[in-house]
């Protein structure tokens, strides 16, 4: 519990800030990482499909549908994270 509360807090010019309220991520945040993200995700999907393939029409509609569904996917694991208390 001592630990847990020293690992958790920084004390800056007398004043102790807790790190854990700071940690909650606002949508937009979340919404631009979940972006960034799938655009270095989607790049290498179709570059791994168009070796593949060898076809680079396949391989874009592969990296179409792929950006798409990860996403979705990865905004709402985001989000499930941002609930849980677990390491923070």
């Amino acid at each position: 519990m001592i630990i847990d509360n020293m690992l958790t807090r920084t004390s800056t010019d007398d004043k102790v800030v807790d790190n854990a309220q700071k940690s909650t991520e606002k949508i937009k945040r979340s919404l631009a990482k979940t972006i960034s993200w799938r655009i270095v995700g989607t790049l290498d999907t179709i570059l791994i499909s168009w070796l593949i393939t060898g076809t680079l029409s396949l391989a874009l509609s592969i990296g179409l549908v792929e950006l798409v569904t990860k996403m979705v996917l990865y905004f709402f694991h985001e989000r499930a994270w941002n609930n849980i208390k677990w390491g923070k």
